[in-house]
């Protein structure tokens, strides 16, 4: 058996994991890659595998930096199953659509201003790929046990979001496991990840493997942001991620109204696909901390703005207001037209709610950058940005470590260090080292590592 690292090694994008037996081949995570340039690239460079031979996909969760490439295979041919979690699914119908359909509208307004090398601008896939990509999904439940060839592998939940695995895979007389995204033990809305089986070896994600979450209550950063922008009368634009970071934003800012920490200000969700999982959330209320009647509240507090039109209405809101809008990262999405209006004003305030990849728009805007570029033109940053680091739903190093303590691996159990920046994947190598008896690298991409 072996293991071909085909992305999500040495940054936090483009997670792609060829599993290979004697019979049968397998894709753990099939992820875009997000954030520079030289890796969008990547995005249009073929894979190094056939196609025709790969027997399934695996995939952890719905993120686009571990699903968003699954409608490239589609096109190029695969019809075979993708294999994840109920949830899952339900999540990858609205965010592999709503990704197609970003990528269309970006290659008609690049054509359209001719911003653009080639003469002829195309999406990597079209809203229809998208969505017809999602026939080859078959989801299953946590602790099913599936077989695919002679590997068989089941799900375990992993917190971070609604349907988000760890997949342990067994074959060839050994048991692999790959952490996907880990989930915190005291996450505002989401269960704690469960703690892994004895092992032979673990590929694990390291976002944060040299940081500490601020142990700042977000709840009172929040309030601090919120109270500041109704004193000065301004608006506060959130870029917020659709799939779990704009739900605990909802929660939390119903829940300071309630508790008068904070004046009542109109609040918008401008992102289509952030409203469609706010209803699959209340869904699977299992995965969650929230009760039906908390899911409805933080909902009806929350003006849902769904059409264009209604996105555009926004510019003629009376101050002060707070707008919730994708993507997360400023990478695309309607955040951008609100940037395009009100980045130039001194009294914007824009607050980032989560991870911020290198090279992206968010990351620029947090380092102070004077200008940042949006279709083409460049907009002067004139606005405050600040950060809130609370609500982030990935472990960080010191979580990762107790996930590993709780869990049943031994102490010569090899861990390789993927979906992680060069200095995170370091500080945690270096840490887990340093306190720990496990063997720890970090992989490389396209590395091949056999068993």
């Amino acid at each position: 058996m072996r293991i071909t690292f085909l992305g999500g090694t040495e940054t936090v994008t483009g997670s792609k994991f060829l599993l290979e037996t004697e019979r049968t081949k397998v894709l753990i995570d099939c992820g875009l890659y997000q954030g520079y340039k030289w890796l969008r690239e990547r995005n249009w460079q073929s894979l190094p595998l056939d196609i025709d031979k790969l027997d399934a996909v695996l995939l952890t969760h719905a993120h686009l930096d571990h699903s968003g490439y699954i409608p490239v295979l589609y096109k190029h041919g695969f019809r075979g199953p993708v294999f994840t979690h109920h949830a899952t699914k339900a999540l990858c119908q609205i965010l592999l659509a709503d990704s197609g359909h970003i990528q269309e509208e970006d290659a008609k307004y690049y054509s359209k201003h001719k911003l653009s090398k080639r003469e002829q601008p195309e999406p990597l896939y079209d809203r229809h790929t998208a969505e017809s990509s999602m026939a080859l999904f078959q989801s299953v439940d946590f602790d099913e046990q599936v077989e695919v060839g002679d590997i068989r592998f089941h799900l375990q939940p992993a917190g971070h979001i609604l349907g988000a695995a760890s997949i342990i895979v067994e074959a060839e007389g050994k048991r692999i496991g790959f952490s996907g995204d880990v989930g915190r033990f005291d996450d505002l809305l989401m269960r704690p990840p469960r703690p892994l089986p004895e092992l032979d070896l673990l590929l694990m994600e390291s976002t944060y493997g040299n940081r500490q979450h601020n142990p700042q209550d977000a709840a009172q950063q929040l309030a601090s942001v919120v109270n500041r922008v109704a004193k000065s009368g301004s608006v506060l634009l959130v870029p917020a991620f659709a799939v779990g970071r704009a739900q605990a934003l909802q929660h939390l800012l119903a829940n300071l109204m309630e508790q008068g920490a904070i004046p009542k200000l109109p609040i918008y969700l401008d992102s289509p696909m952030a409203i469609k999982v706010s209803d699959i959330f209340c869904h699977f209320s299992d995965q969650h901390h929230l009760s039906h009647e908390q899911c409805h509240h933080m909902c009806d507090l929350v003006t849902y703005t769904r059409t264009v039109d209604e996105s555009k209405a926004l510019a003629g809101q009376a101050f002060p207001h707070i707008i919730i809008a994708g993507s997360g990262m400023a990478t695309g999405g309607r955040i951008l037209h609100h940037f395009k209006r009100l980045l130039s004003d001194s009294r914007t305030m824009v607050l980032f709610t989560g991870y911020q990849a290198g090279g992206t728009r968010g990351a620029k805007m947090l380092e102070g950058v004077d200008a940042v570029k949006i279709h083409g033109n460049w907009i002067p940053l004139r606005a405050e940005v600040d950060e809130i680091s609370g609500l982030s739903g990935h472990a960080d190093y010191l979580e990762l470590t107790k996930w590993l303590h709780q869990s049943k691996l031994t102490k010569t159990t090899p861990i390789k260090l993927i979906h992680g920046d060069p200095e995170a994947l370091e500080g945690l190598r270096v840490h887990l080292q340093e306190h720990t008896q496990f063997k720890v690298d970090v992989a490389g991409y396209r590395d091949i590592l056999s068993l």
